[in-house]
């Protein structure tokens, strides 16, 4: 299996997944859109994963390489139909793509928070297993406010409605974290804007607190991500990815 990563910052990348990837012999290709690297021809690609970043969706003045990875994103999951898995910003991107709206977030979520499964998370193959509520770290301060078609809601949380969401079957976009390690927390709070938001949202002191929670309950962050990328692999045999 190939899987495409779509970067937005170069410390954004997708953490423990690549262990999961290694493990299971899966070649993946990290592009750093930011940076200027262009999207490869997509026909090789088996599945799309697409990180999160400090950008916005909506701005593409600023931002001009929105506009084709929008583009890109739309052809891989509505024309190909391939697999696709959008954490935070790529979960918006997905939304975006697909003809749905994201805004500020009303409550902007920053440091542990819980989510709970929807009555159609609780059927979804992805959140099998998963635990029901569960703790995940969140960082952002835009929010999914109308789905896309053909869009269903998995989980919320008291704070944002669509915190998890899937597209047909084959396509599914989270608004937390799921890839974390034991740097991550450190790599982001170096981050002008992730920096920023965390202080304003845990006070002095913020980035050890954060990262002793995280820390703390990394064991638990790793298991959800393992049991998460498993019935992922499941899906994407199921619709013939695999």
């Amino acid at each position: 299996m190939r899987v495409l990563v779509l970067q937005h910052l170069t410390v954004e990348h997708p953490g423990v997944l690549r262990d999961f990837l290694k493990a299971d012999g899966f070649k993946w290709d990290p592009v750093e859109i930011d940076e200027g690297q262009p999207i490869p021809d997509l026909t090789p690609y088996d599945m799309m994963l697409v990180m999160g970043g400090p950008q916005d969706v909506w701005q593409e003045e600023e931002y001009p390489w929105l506009r084709p990875e929008k583009e890109a994103i739309r052809k891989f999951v509505v024309d190909m139909r391939r697999p696709y898995l959008g954490i935070c910003l790529g979960h918006q991107l997905l939304a975006s793509a697909l003809g749905g709206t994201v805004q500020p977030a009303a409550t902007p979520e920053v440091g542990i928070k819980t989510i709970f499964h929807t009555p159609e998370g609780k059927r979804d193959p992805f959140l099998r297993n998963a635990p029901d509520p569960m703790k995940v770290l969140q960082w952002h301060g835009a929010e999914v406010t109308e789905l896309p078609p053909q869009t269903t809601v998995l989980a919320s949380s008291e704070a944002c409605h669509v915190q998890a969401m899937r597209y047909q079957r084959h396509a599914y976009g989270l608004q937390f974290h799921v890839e974390l390690t034991d740097e991550t927390v450190g790599d982001w709070s170096k981050i002008s804007a992730y920096a920023g938001s965390l202080e304003n949202a845990l006070g002095t002191g913020a980035v050890d607190k954060l990262a002793g929670e995280v820390d703390e309950l990394l064991p638990a962050f790793k298991r959800d991500a393992r049991t998460l990328y498993d019935n992922l692999k499941e899906i994407m045999a199921q619709v013939g990815a695999l």
